[in-house]
């Protein structure tokens, strides 16, 4: 088999999983008013599904150990089409553990997709690889945002949800044929343990470096899903864009992060190191949001693709060079239970961020709020990443 098949199959259900997750919140004018809440608690959505991904992310690690990372990714998909499935029941409750499920679902693709890339990998070739793997996440908001739209033209939103399910079926049966042979080093019989939930969280703070790129990822995490979940509703909302029209701008910032992410990988591997595009990242988000916040109905759409695109091409684009380093920095064989204890803390910033984002829009009544706030948290991570890389440049010498 190539070696490019492990990151072709990786590709695809990074980005199958990564729309389940978004459908919903790209069609939560729709389903908020079907449901009579209002859609600022989309951000509670995301809460729910990242909450879920975060238990899911820690047991990761053994899984794909015993079970192996094509199986476990394949159950990921499953469980996020019966997720899908429930949150196309109209009642609140079934819509709360839809979105259990889907994080349930989410929750192991990344340490399983780690697993396999760090072994078919060379090193020098490592962000650029993990960089167009990631893709897959912006790819799937790509697909969310285009597709969705002009579903619910044709159907219900119910209906629409229940489409996405049976893809995510499909994508799963696809990634049967692989199975065998990249999944020939699990071992069989492994018992699993309760332990497994702390023994990432443990390798994760027992390395420094592994420590700071968890704490970075929270605050980058943040900024990246209050984008994606709250774009179609602010500019809904308060630019006055139809849903058509939003959708299509959240899959501007969706190409962006997906060029993003493979350029970003070429730069880290090529010239400046994984420490240093991590904050110039930070300072790209941070004048993002800030331009974001103060968009106008009279702002030209041309100007909006472009502030978004570069907005995407950021918020969107630091998983690869995060996650390649991750892996490059965890001890050898425990790149998925690395991945799975810096992931943890990942989803920790989607928890508490995006319900706050939702916070600051209802307090003060506008979305802009919530992007100034982005910003700050950008900001403030930039500083930190540069301090961080300047006190290490100081211990070399």
């Amino acid at each position: 088999m190539g070696s490019w098949w492990p990151l072709l199959i990786t590709l695809l259900i990074q980005a199958m999983t990564s729309m389940a997750l978004l459908t919903l919140p790209v069609m939560a004018p729709l389903a908020a008013k079907a449901l009579e809440v209002s859609p600022t608690l989309v951000g509670l959505y995301i809460a729910i599904c990242y909450g879920g991904a975060l238990m899911s992310t820690l047991l990761a690690g053994a899984a794909v150990s015993r079970l192996g990372a094509i199986r476990v990714s394949q159950l990921g998909l499953l469980i996020c089409a019966m997720g899908l499935l429930l949150c196309a029941i109209p009642w609140l409750p079934a819509v709360f553990m839809g979105a259990v499920l889907i994080g349930w679902g989410y929750g192991p693709i990344t340490p399983a997709s780690s697993h396999l890339l760090a072994r078919t990998t060379r090193p020098h070739q490592m962000s650029l690889v993990f960089s167009v793997k990631q893709t897959g996440v912006p790819l799937g908001g790509m697909m969310a945002g285009a597709i969705v739209p002009f579903l619910l033209l044709m159907m219900n939103w119910q209906a629409t949800l229940v489409a996405v399910a049976v893809a995510c079926g499909i994508c799963a049966v696809m990634a049967q044929p692989l199975r065998m042979e990249l999944d020939a080093d699990r071992k069989v019989g492994q018992p699993f343990r309760f332990g497994s939930f702390a023994q990432p969280i443990k390798l994760v703070l027992a390395h420094r470096a592994l420590a700071t790129m968890a704490g970075c990822s929270f605050a980058f995490s943040v900024v990246q899903l209050s984008l994606s979940t709250y774009l179609v509703t602010y500019l809904f909302d308060d630019l006055s864009y139809g849903l058509v029209g939003a959708g299509v701008a959240l899959s501007f910032t969706q190409a962006g992060g997906v060029i993003g992410r493979v350029a970003w990988g070429y730069v880290a591997d090529r010239w400046l190191g994984a420490s240093k595009t991590l904050i110039l990242l930070g300072v790209v988000m941070a004048l993002s949001a800030l331009a974001t916040a103060f968009l106008t109905t009279s702002t030209p759409k041309a100007w909006v693709w472009i502030i978004l695109t570069i907005f995407g091409a950021s918020a969107i684009g630091w998983n690869g060079v995060y996650l390649a380093d991750v892996a490059r920095q965890a001890p050898i064989g425990k790149a998925s239970m690395a991945t799975g204890g810096t992931l943890a803390f990942t989803y920790l910033g989607v928890v508490i961020g995006a319900p706050v984002f939702g916070a600051l829009t209802s307090f003060f009544g506008t979305y802009r709020a919530g992007f100034l706030a982005l910003m700050a948290v950008s900001g403030v991570c930039s500083i930190v990443l540069f301090l961080n890389q300047r006190r290490a440049e100081s211990a070399q010498t």
